[in-house]
């Protein structure tokens, strides 16, 4: 069995005058929701083995506030930023060779993923706040596909 951790993004300040989407920083809430986040995961035992995260700011600045999750490889991927569920899953099968993968990532992306992992739908899904995260258990061995994974946790700030 090997396990998806999907996290989004902590609470990010809204955009100023001509400030690019990507550039978007945490808000004072979004430190302690990503903080929080981290302790929830320490506490679970759920340290990765590796880490994808978004080029946004808004998602590397809630990778850095998790603290001490472990010695996990961390890679920064720009197809995570408006990534489909398509492009999330097939992210996470090249990346089959990890344990516990952490995606670190956005909306409506990681929660439609959640969903048609664990039920088979995307549908109108909407359920996963900023800081919130999913995670999935699933056979190691194959593709990821609609069905595939029990949703063994979910939390949110």
């Amino acid at each position: 069995m090997r396990q998806l951790i999907l996290l989004r993004h902590a609470h990010a300040e809204s955009a100023t005058s001509g400030q690019d989407d990507l550039q978007r920083p945490l808000s004072a809430t979004g430190q302690a929701e990503a903080r929080a986040a981290g302790d929830w995961l320490r506490e679970h035992g759920l340290q990765p083995d590796r880490v994808l995260c978004s080029n946004a700011t808004r998602t590397r600045e809630t990778l850095a506030a998790l603290a001490d999750i472990g010695d996990a490889e961390v890679h920064e991927d720009a197809s995570i930023y408006e990534a489909s569920p398509g492009t999330l899953a097939a992210l996470a099968d090249a990346n089959r060779d990890a344990e516990r993968l952490l995606l670190v990532g956005h909306n409506p992306g990681l929660e439609q993923l959640a969903a048609l992992m664990h039920s088979g739908q995307t549908g109108d899904y909407r359920g996963m706040p900023p800081g919130g995260i999913a995670v999935l258990t699933l056979p190691a061995d194959v593709n990821i596909e609609p069905g595939i994974a029990t949703l063994s946790a979910f939390w949110w700030p």
